[in-house]
């Protein structure tokens, strides 16, 4: 089979289109055909070899995945053989894989693979974000900064979808349009010195209760002193490569929240509870609530190059992989 790989952490110009032997599944895994594999910016991390877990080289990169079982190892329910399943597992770059049974979730009938395999780390980790750390209530009014990429356009529609007001923060014309087109209901450019000037007057006299912060950095403290009373600060991650550093009299002050949204660990620590994280996404899309797409669509041999742009910033919303084509 074809496969992306990746033999040294030197990033993705190196990463070679190879022919490797199919994968077996072992006790507990599904073989599937990959229909579809999202990209993210870990992606991009972990060829470089900068990301907290490396993976032993060579490996084929790609974690999150949608497609048609083949096969069940040892212990794995069979009845999953022909249905179309999505999971995070490794090695999605490639034409098969192998998955954990448990991690699986079949999809419903209209479910796009694109659009699942899209959905399931940048979606998993907003609903596990405001539904579980963030506690967001309808009404509330809610900052999404680097609203823009994969991760921010999965927060926009969530938090939309659970009856907020979305505020969406990008740096250019070009991503402001492509968040309000999402969902966002107005869209500040946060790269403007004084950008919360433009905040408060979005906010229009109502206060901030929610940031969604995916991007640290500079943006980090400026937000956290926007909340309002109660408000709460969900750090996402850090791609702004530089880790905030906020006073804490400021917790203190506002009687905020700063709350860490690690949903793989959490996943990792429990695997039951990334399989219901799964499970309520795909509720959540048979209900309307949320309509989780790919933002475009590229062949596996383009795979280097679009974790390059992902890397440059030059990527908006989710690019998926279509292995097969």
């Amino acid at each position: 089979m074809r496969a992306i790989r990746c033999h040294a952490f030197t990033g993705p110009n190196d990463l070679r289109l190879e022919d490797i032997p199919d994968p077996v599944p072992g006790t507990g895994q599904v073989l599937i055909a990959v229909e579809a594999c999202g990209l993210g910016f870990v992606d991009g991390l972990l060829v470089q070899g900068k990301y907290q877990v490396k993976d032993p080289l060579p490996f084929t990169p790609g974690g999150e995945m949608a497609g048609r079982v083949l096969a069940v190892g040892e212990g794995a329910p069979g009845d999953l053989v022909g249905k179309r399943v999505a999971g995070i597992g490794k090695g999605g770059l490639a034409e098969k894989a192998v998955l954990p049974a448990i991690a699986c979730a079949v999809l419903p009938e209209k479910f796009e693979s694109a659009a699942a395999a899209a959905s399931l780390i940048n979606y998993g980790t907003a609903i596990y974000g405001f539904e579980d750390c963030g506690a967001l209530k309808a009404g509330e009014t809610v900052l999404v900064l680097g609203a823009s990429g994969g991760v921010g356009m999965a927060a926009i529609d969530v938090s939309r979808g659970m009856g907020a007001t979305v505020i969406a923060a990008a740096s250019s014309e070009d991503k402001r349009q492509a968040a309000l087109a999402r969902g966002a209901h107005k869209a500040i450019d946060y790269t403007e010195a004084d950008w919360r000037k433009a905040l408060t007057e979005a906010l229009e006299g109502k206060g901030l209760d929610v940031v969604y912060d995916p991007v640290s950095g500079a943006w980090s403290e400026a937000a956290f002193r926007s909340l309002a009373p109660g408000g709460r600060h969900l750090v996402i991650g850090f791609a702004s490569g530089e880790i905030a550093k906020l006073p804490l009299n400021l917790a203190l002050l506002k009687r905020a929240s700063l709350v860490g949204v690690d949903w793989g660990g959490h996943a990792r620590a429990d695997a039951k509870e990334g399989a219901r994280i799964t499970r309520r996404l795909m509720e959540l899309v048979e209900l309307g609530k949320i309509s989780p797409r790919a933002d475009s669509v590229h062949a596996l041999a383009e795979a280097p190059e679009v974790i390059a742009a992902m890397l440059a910033r030059k990527m908006i919303g989710k690019p998926v992989i279509q292995p097969q084509v």
